[in-house]
């Protein structure tokens, strides 16, 4: 693969382009760029190259995205939500880039529900849609949208008394028969040649919005059987999933199926199953050995915090006990920040006050040549007095008392280990 592989997530801030970030930030072969309508969104927290562009129902949302592609030299789309999946499908022949997705007919087909069913309809088991309100002899039913995700819309109905106001609110819901079963998200990988190279799933034990955040690997022989009859009927290029649940009866029905990356296809990254990166590969028709580690894992998720600030400093002072080495171990976020630092060439001084033998210490904790220069100080020194960078340095040490003292008498930002969080800069 070209080395320099420029690729740019539509839009980056959604779950899905979060775990395309995730996948590809380290990888040598690409260099990450996001876009996205101009709403609320955590793209640029994780994006260094992020660019607004008007949403896809916008007229003006084609000509923006190419824009942006043109100038900066674009090889590959990511799709990173279901509607732009056909979006830029429909619209690959005028892209300025590549699309990473499927054939057409299969995105189109995928988005809808009532189309998925009828394709797959006789091949795997499906759930019942019935035409109409009249035609539901027993309840409970489910209600989901043709073309929804994440569960938004979804209603579990008991009885007819309430069927009938949500058809009327809303008649474009489809009418489903009730699965009460546990629900499984099966991802795979295909080669346009090879076929079917790889398939695992996983359970989705705990979701919120409909996305999954605790999930855990299950082998079931029929997750396999069951993407073997849909790659018969449906054509892949590249990373897809499809999810199934139990009915009454403990039988795997197919609930939908997307051609596209699954926030939680983490689950087997991290087992050596980088989803984004061979849908790279495929594209380019590098031939690829899927070879993942077998370790009993779990995921789970939760809400990360990333920060913008209006900081701006051009040196670093930090302590060492209680700071950057607490109870015996390496503060890994400070350290982590510190190397930040050596990154974009920002100059870091130790000021210590430490006890014991300072160069024994930072060999046991491999911290030697970590720092520009050390300042070591004796019990009665002011640490103030060692720092020459005022407003344009940081200091970050345990104590308030050393933090104030500082402060007052440089004028710089002081934190302690609680505030690096906001330091840290995950931009790719």
């Amino acid at each position: 693969m070209n080395p320099s592989f420029r690729v740019l997530v539509f839009p980056g801030g959604t779950e899905i382009g979060l775990e395309i970030n995730r996948a590809l930030r380290e990888c040598k072969e690409v260099r990450l760029f996001s876009a996205g309508s101009g709403v609320s969104n955590h793209a640029p927290y994780v994006f260094a190259r992020h660019f607004v562009v008007p949403g896809i129902h916008d007229p003006e949302w084609f000509p923006a995205l190419n824009a942006v592609l043109e100038a900066n030299a674009i090889d590959y789309v990511f799709p990173a939500y279901d509607d732009i999946i056909v979006a830029l499908a429909e619209n690959a022949g005028g892209l300025k880039a590549k699309v990473v997705s499927s054939p057409l007919e299969t995105c189109r087909i995928t988005r809808s529900k009532r189309r998925t069913y009828e394709r797959l309809a006789g091949d795997v088991p499906v759930p019942r849609v019935f035409p109409d309100a009249s035609a539901v002899e027993q309840f409970p039913v489910f209600l989901k949208p043709e073309c929804g995700q994440g569960s938004q819309n979804t209603h579990l109905v008991h009885d007819r008394d309430r069927l009938g106001p949500l058809l009327r609110e809303h008649p474009d819901l489809l009418i489903l028969s009730h699965l009460p079963g546990e629900e499984f998200t099966v991802d795979c990988f295909s080669d346009r040649e090879r076929g079917l190279l790889f398939c695992a799933g996983r359970r989705r034990v705990r979701t919120r919005s409909g996305i999954s955040v605790h999930s855990v690997p299950v082998e079931n022989e029929r997750f396999r059987w069951f993407a073997e009859q849909i790659s018969r009927r449906l054509v892949f290029h590249g990373a897809w999933f499809f999810q199934v649940k139990e009915d009454a009866d403990g039988e795997l029905t197919l609930l939908e199926i997307a051609p596209r990356i699954a926030g939680t296809m983490a689950l087997h990254r991290v087992q050596g199953v980088n989803f984004p990166l061979l849908s790279l590969y495929e594209q380019e028709r590098v031939p690829v050995d899927i070879r993942p580690i077998h370790v009993a894992v779990e995921i789970d998720r939760a809400l990360v915090n990333r920060y913008r600030h209006d900081l701006a400093y051009r040196a670093v002072y930090v302590d060492l006990d209680d700071t950057l080495i607490v109870n015996g171990r390496v503060n890994l976020d400070l350290v982590r920040f510190l190397y930040q630092c050596v990154n974009q060439g920002k100059p870091i001084t130790l000021v210590t006050r430490h006890r014991e033998d300072l160069a024994a210490t930072l060999k046991k904790h491999r911290l030697t040549g970590l720092f520009d220069e050390i300042v070591h100080c004796d019990a009665s020194a002011c640490k103030a007095d060692h720092m020459l960078g005022g407003g344009d340095s940081i200091f970050i040490d345990d104590s308030f008392r050393e933090r104030r003292e500082v402060a007052e008498r440089t004028g710089m930002a002081t934190f302690d280990s609680s505030m690096i969080e906001m330091l840290l800069d995950e931009r790719v």
